[in-house]
């Protein structure tokens, strides 16, 4: 009888550790299987930046950051969103509806997008000031998405493929633009410099406040239980560094300076490690 390999057997078992992380068993969820019906084609920018586990987390908590700059997405958030009590519910939920709509069966996609309409189309409420917010405002949509493109992009660029060339990096922003429209977002990029051009011009609806810098906290200071909880610190400062100063000033986050490099280390390894276990190798 043949010992089993004890490298593959690690392998198998990291794995089988990750998908765990982010899929609730008690909820019957399994993984997003890859379909050859999907939205998006294999090996085309869109799937090679959301596979990416580690950039991906890192792209995540630098766009929630971002968001929560936005008076109505912030609103939003504290009102209906019971992240203080279940951050890694939401954190997980965000990225199975990326796998869904990134990888998963058009079907699938559709209802997934549809149930976070109907979703949203209930959120609205107040602000401090008296002035009403709406999830389903496409301005603040448009942020929402403008921001996850660039971070999630920007993560990739900076930890996995800064190589990437710019055709292919304009791509991206076209493949994520149907995501963006069916969730009623407008306007929205179709190249990075679009992107860019309206992040600068969208920046002019944001507000510096204390509950903004709270949940900034909040993201930034959650540890998970395990050996996730020893990396996130590296995580976090990975996500700050990607941050424009502008954004750390009004989330008065300090840049992370001399803790750069040890956090691109670290982050850098550990996806080179997630890469290897998941099999996936960027294209270039």
């Amino acid at each position: 009888m043949a010992r089993p390999d004890p490298i593959e057997f690690a392998r198998l078992k990291l794995v089988e550790r990750v998908r765990a992380a982010f899929n609730d068993a008690s909820k019957g969820e399994t993984p997003i299987p890859p379909s050859d019906e999907a939205f998006f084609a294999p090996d085309t920018p869109i799937r090679m930046v959301h596979a990416d586990l580690v950039s991906m987390m890192v792209g995540g908590m630098s766009a929630l950051l971002l968001q929560m700059l936005h008076p109505h997405a912030l609103q939003g958030v504290l009102d209906f969103s019971n992240f203080r009590e279940d951050m890694h519910g939401r954190l997980r939920r965000t990225a199975r509806f990326i796998a869904v709509t990134t990888y998963g069966h058009r079907d699938d996609a559709e209802a997934a997008i549809e149930r976070v309409n109907r979703i949203h189309s209930r959120v609205s409420g107040a602000l401090p000031d008296g002035s009403v917010y709406h999830a389903t405002n496409p301005r603040t949509l448009a942020w929402v998405h403008v921001t996850e493109a660039l971070m999630f992009l920007e993560a990739w660029l900076v930890h996995v493929r800064p190589e990437m060339p710019v055709a292919e990096q304009d791509e991206y922003f076209r493949q994520f633009a149907l995501i963006a429209r069916k969730l009623g977002a407008d306007p929205v990029p179709e190249t990075k410099a679009e992107a860019q051009a309206m992040f600068r011009s969208l920046r002019a609806d944001l507000r510096a406040t204390p509950e903004a810098r709270e949940v900034a906290k909040l993201v930034l200071e959650h540890r998970p239980p395990g050996p996730a909880g020893t990396i996130q610190p590296f995580m976090a400062n990975a996500a700050i560094s990607l941050l424009p100063p502008f954004a750390r000033t009004m989330l008065d986050l300090d840049a992370p300076g001399l803790a750069s490099l040890p956090s691109k280390l670290v982050t850098g390894a550990l996806g080179s490690t997630m890469r290897w276990a998941f099999q996936q190798k960027p294209r270039g």
